[in-house]
């Protein structure tokens, strides 16, 4: 193939395509490294998850919207001297009364790094992968991959970093045949294209309807405190880890009470935030929580976890919440209402609903409160990422890592990605700053866990 071959974009990856110029949408993988990788064998590994991928090896056309395919891998590993990264990470924000790690405050860094910030009706060609490799005063490094979220979903990024571990930890032969056993070797259909037969169907004058319910509820939801809504957005990250037992007991919990993980993390951020208002125990307010769906195994044909691009929807659900009130019944409601929705094929039938409405809050951010862009209090997955690679990750240095997207665009109060890493909770909650401060996020986190591991209000 001599040629790039090109691919229209379907409504989901348009609806991002047109989020990211904003800010919201920027996919990060950051990985904390005690050894130094081979740096020629590290860019071969890029190449090779190219070859085998080719959606990574797309560029972003604008007109007609489309990714344009490239017959050879060209990603370039930034490297970053130390001094450089000693600056960055005496960013004034480093002042602050939270003190985070290197890892921490790198991946808030690529969270802000921006190439794709332009008129998106004017005339763009962009790539849409790029990779950094950081050297750290203490010897150790560390490696961030970022990603247009339009070809970037976290299921994709979680294979992804999979996939780039085995590169690096067994070499090129043993990597080779862990891809041909998952291979893809063309770039996947959109979303809308491979949802089955009659799941998306609705009535046009339904479709109305909805449309204008989801506009008229949008007025009467209840947000957390805006702080600063002139001064211009960054995303910043609070980390909630808990320990092993903690986090056995917590999804005992949810087990027991045949509830996932994202119902309980929405219920006690509901409970948090309603607390925090300082309401009386008879008022109430309404807030709104979007649950992300992978959609990969319901599709037709299905796709398996390195079927990389954009194959996630969103069900968004309302909460009437009460001070006072128990977090798991609260949970429990939360969980009710999105799995009832989730069996109705809102996740389907509403996809192209809220793909409009995001974009025309994008086109126009009075229609939010405050023009803040907050769409949502929460955004939550239906099911967290599951990590049991254990000791097997120590062969390549590998010492830590954090992954999530930006949400400084438009989007939810706070986004949780949310992991369980080797029977340990790990959660990264991207918010936008200074709409949001990080006292006031690390305060809210803090009554989260509390609420949670109290078992109460």
């Amino acid at each position: 193939m001599t040629d790039s071959t090109t691919r229209r974009l379907g409504g989901t990856e348009w609806s991002w395509a047109q989020a990211v110029p904003g800010g919201t949408g920027i996919t990060v993988v950051a990985i904390l490294l005690s050894k130094p990788p081979n740096l020629p064998h590290l860019q071969n590994a890029l190449h090779k998850l190219q070859n085998h991928h080719p959606i990574l090896r797309s560029k972003f056309i604008s007109t007609p919207p489309s990714y344009s395919i490239l017959p050879s891998p060209f990603l370039q590993i930034q490297t970053v001297d130390i001094p450089t990264t000693s600056s960055l990470l005496q960013t004034p924000q480093s002042s602050d009364p939270f003190p985070i790690s290197p890892l921490h405050r790198l991946l808030e860094h690529e969270l802000n790094i921006n190439p794709w910030a332009h008129d998106i009706n004017g005339p763009i060609e962009s790539d849409l992968v790029f990779a950094t490799l950081y050297a750290l005063p203490d010897s150790n490094l560390v490696f961030a991959l970022r990603l247009h979220t339009s070809i970037c979903d976290r299921t994709t990024a979680v294979a992804l970093m999979k996939e780039l571990l085995v590169l690096m930890k067994e070499g090129e032969g043993g990597a080779e045949r862990e891809f041909e056993k998952s291979g893809e070797d063309e770039v996947g259909l959109p979303v809308e294209e491979l949802i089955p037969k009659g799941k998306a169907d609705k009535p046009i004058w339904t479709r109305g309807l909805d449309l204008v319910g989801y506009s008229l509820n949008s007025l009467r939801l209840a947000h957390l405190g805006f702080e600063d809504v002139a001064s211009s957005r960054r995303s910043e990250v609070v980390r909630l880890q808990m320990d092993e037992n903690e986090t056995s007991r917590f999804l005992a919990e949810c087990k027991d009470r045949g509830i996932k993980l994202c119902g309980a993390l929405a219920a006690a951020g509901l409970i948090a935030a309603n607390s925090s208002k300082h309401l009386t125990d008879n008022e109430s307010e309404n807030y709104a929580v979007v649950s992300l769906i992978d959609c990969r195994k319901i599709l037709d044909p299905p796709l398996h976890d390195h079927n990389l691009g954009f194959y996630h929807s969103a069900i968004l659900n309302t909460h009437k919440i009460t001070n006072g009130e128990d977090v798991w019944d609260v949970a429990k409601r939360c969980y009710t209402v999105f799995s009832n929705a989730k069996n109705s094929n809102k996740h389907f039938t509403d996809m192209g609903d809220l793909n409009f409405l995001m974009c025309r809050a994008i086109e126009n951010p009075g229609l939010t409160p405050s023009s803040s862009l907050r769409t949502s209090f929460m955004a939550v997955f239906e099911d967290p990422v599951i990590d049991d690679s254990g000791g097997s990750q120590v062969e390549v240095g590998l010492e830590d890592y954090m992954g999530c997207a930006s949400v400084h665009g438009i989007g939810p109060s706070i986004a949780v990605f949310d992991t369980v890493r080797d029977g340990r909770l790990d959660c990264a909650f991207v918010y936008p700053s200074p709409l949001h401060s990080r006292k006031q996020m690390d305060g809210l986190i803090n009554d989260m866990k509390a609420i949670l591991m109290g078992g109460g209000r």
